[in-house]
Parts: C-alpha cells; structure tokens; sequence
C-alpha cells in the first residue's frame, strides 16, 4: 500500500490528515518537526514526504534541501500558505512533486500521494533493476534463480560434480540444459580436460557415426586421413550430448556399449581404446515414455538415467524471471555499450504475465530489445467477445477477479507474494476471494498452505 511521511507543526491538521490517509487505504507516519522525521528518510525509503513550509527550528525548504542532498527522487508534496505558493512553484521546477494549498481536499491529498507513491515505486525497481544487472554473481554454481526448484539444481550439482556418473539432463527449449553440462563440468576434477559438445540433432545421419567413432583411413569413400571422434577426444573429461532423442536408432546401439564398456573401437579399425569420461545427455523429451520407445531404445534411456536433472521451464518458476532479466540487460548492456533504460509498467506486466514458451533464451533476447530500444511488446488480447454484453460494473468486477487468479497463479498461492504483487491489505484480499468465489487452495502448489 502506499506509504507516506506527514510532517506538519499543526496538530489538529496531523491528526486530521492521518485519520483520511487511513481511511483511504494508505500507510502513515507522522511527526511534528522536519528534524524529528530525517532519520526516517533515506535512500532506500520506499514513500512520500509530505511537508509543511512554514515550521519551527527546520522548515521544510530546509528539509526539501536535505532530501535533495539524500536522494533526489524521494517524492516530496509541500503544503504552502496562500503566501508561499510562488516558493512552492520555484520548489518544483528544482524537484518537489506537487504542492497542495491550505485549505486543502482530503481527496486530493490522497490522490497526490498514491500517484506519488507510484512513481517512487517504479524508481526503486528501476534502481534495484540496475544494480542487479551489473552485481557479480559469486556463487560458483552459474545458475540465476532463488526459487526452491532452482536451489536444488544447485545443491544436485555440487554432490555429483566429482562422482563419475552420467547424467541426464531434461528441459524445454532454451531452459538452460548447456549451462548445466558446463556447471558440471567446471564443478569436477575433469574442468582442465576437455568439454566436447555435440548436437545430435544437427549432425547428418551420413557422418554421425565418424564424427562420434573417428576413423582410420579407406574406412569408407573418402576417408582419406585417420580422425580421432569425438567421444575419443573427450576422454578425460566431458562428453556432452545434446538433444540426444535426435540420435538414430542404429548409433544408439553403439554408444550403448561404449558406455558400458567404457571402450571405443573407430571406424575400420580392429583396435579397442580404453576411454575415461563423463556423459552428459541432454533431451527435451520424456525418454521414459513408452510413446517414445519407436525412436529411443530403452536399454540406453535406463543407461543414461543414473541422475536425472529436470530444469523447470520460466512459467513454472515466474519468480526467477526478474533476477534473469537484470542479469541479461546487464549482459546486453555491455555489449552493446548501451544504459539500461527505465522499465515502464508495459515490460513489467509482459515479463510477469507472458509464457515465455522459449524459456531463457527467450527472456535473453527479450532484454536485448529494451537495451537497444527495438522493443515491440505484444498488444493486450482483446477482452472475449461475451464481455461485450456486460455492464461496466460487471467489467471491472470480471477484470478484477482475472488479476487475483492471475497473482495466485504466479505464486503458486502463497498468500504473502500475492499480497506483495496486489498491493492490497490482508483482510481486503480475503474479501475479494470470496466475493469472486476464488478458490486459493487450487493455486498451491510447491508450497505450504499459509494458516488462517
């Protein structure tokens, strides 16, 4: 809710301004002096001041001047006499947000300070934007993310780094499967040897086998020089097999026993290498899936399943997304040795409310744009066709009833964040629940029910 320092020497008209901004929703703090209020005012204060002029021992010129001095953006509303309205303007033109002449409207101090609040609001997140876009991350594990799924990757990761076991990686589309190969791989005794990544799916059938197997020589039509394979070249460190549902039926029966083996023998050759490697595959299929049995064997996907690692996809860990996208502006920052441009309340709905159905990747080149300025946000879906018989009334009741189920959805029920993401007291947020009939419980999930 909006939060606000009232600083008046009158104390009727404290009392009096205090009893409306509560009545009204809002949050307040009042004092009768300027010097008393300071220590409440720093940089990271999240609110509005507002102040009288005329006040004994510090007025609030002085105290305009101070905050100013603290930080400039702190939103400050001045109350003047008829006699101060020209200081007031000139105020103004150096920073002050508005002013309000006495007597003043109770409404209309509402309204200044809850749009006051909103500007202050998008500054603090602006500014915490920036700094996490350019803070070093310095956990050794190269994973963006606090959400409970992500924590465990990161905990997984550090218990297997060392033990020579492969790995099976699950994960859509641009969710971050190489990042984890590469984590593992640095994490282990093995990160002074090799990381060898292929594509299975970006391989011709035609080469696949030489390029994984190597060769000798006339092994076939064109064979002209001996070639060490892949696998072979990633011995002593790790072999990293991407999209490997891709890989064809009859290649699959030859890396199965070289896994088990842990042997390779190259194309046209009689001789049996010994090999010392970790496999990492990498799939955005369920390769435990009958349906999948036609184009997998099942032997290789029990093989390769000692440790499974499912990386969630961005809509399954929305509270991640605006930590990833501070840390990819900054990235496009410097790339493009371009500033981080304020983020308007068009990005912030698009980042918490679109699917993100290319995961990171996605989210990447998101951040690029509104680096380069090339953003073009999707337009708003057009409310369905049957709204358009309803009465206004009905159409706010029905927007507002999306907007909770849409905050619940993103976390997951969890009462606390919803209240955080709504801005709305606890006791309203229960209101509303049963006035939209909402069910909270349908949105748990990952997370303790919070107790009544």
């Amino acid at each position: 809710m909006p939060h606000a320092v009232f600083i008046d020497d009158d104390d009727e008209l404290r009392r009096a301004a205090i009893q409306t901004l509560k009545l009204h929703g809002l949050s307040v703090e009042a004092y009768a002096g300027a010097r008393a209020a300071l220590p409440a005012l720093d940089r990271d204060f999240d609110g509005v001041v507002v102040t009288d002029i005329r006040m004994p021992d510090m007025d609030g010129l002085e105290l305009f001047q101070r905050l100013r001095d603290i930080d400039p953006d702190i939103p400050i509303i001045l109350i003047t006499g008829h006699g101060d309205i020209a200081m007031a303007v000139q105020c103004m033109r150096d920073g002050a947000y508005d002013f309000l002449s006495k007597p003043y409207p109770g409404d209309r101090l509402v309204a200044a300070i809850t749009h006051a609040a909103e500007k202050r609001r998008l500054v603090l997140e602006n500014r915490r934007l920036r700094e996490a876009a350019f803070a070093i991350e310095a956990d050794e594990v190269p994973f963006i993310g606090a959400t409970p799924a992500m924590q465990r990757i990161k905990q997984t990761l550090r218990h297997i780094a060392d033990a020579d076991v492969d790995v099976l990686v699950e994960g859509e589309t641009g969710t971050g499967k190489e990042v984890v190969a590469t984590a593992l791989h640095r994490l282990s005794r093995r990160r002074h040897r090799p990381l060898v990544a292929i594509n299975c799916g970006a391989l011709p059938e035609s080469i696949i086998e030489s390029e994984l197997f190597g060769h000798e020589p006339g092994a076939f039509t064109g064979a002209q020089k001996k070639r060490i394979g892949r696998i072979e070249h990633a011995s002593g460190g790790t072999l990293f097999l991407d999209e490997i549902e891709s890989m064809p039926l009859a290649v699959q029966v030859k890396l199965l026993r070289v896994l088990e083996s842990r042997q390779i023998t190259p194309l046209g050759s009689n001789e049996v290498r010994n090999l010392d490697l970790r496999v990492v595959a990498a799939t955005k299929e369920d390769l435990g899936s009958p349906a999948i049995r036609a184009k997998f064997r099942e032997d290789l996907f029990y093989r390769l399943n000692v440790v499974t690692i499912r990386i969630p996809p961005l809509r399954e860990r929305r509270e991640d997304i605006p930590l990833l996208f501070a840390h990819y502006l900054g990235h496009a920052s410097r790339r493009f040795q371009r500033d981080i441009p304020d983020m308007p309340a068009s990005i912030r709905h698009h980042l918490m409310t679109h699917d993100w159905p290319g995961n990171v990747r996605e989210l990447a080149h998101f951040a690029e744009r509104v680096v380069l300025g090339v953003l073009n946000t999707p337009a708003p879906h057009p409310a369905p066709t049957q709204d358009s018989a309803l009465t206004l009334p009905e159409r706010i009741e029905h927007f507002e009833a999306q907007l909770i189920k849409d905050a619940l959805a993103a976390h997951q029920g969890d009462v606390k964040a919803t209240l955080d993401a709504l801005g709305i007291p606890r006791k309203t947020f229960y209101d509303k629940l049963q006035r939209h009939g909402i069910d909270r419980q349908q949105y748990v999930g990952g997370v303790e029910p919070e107790s009544f």
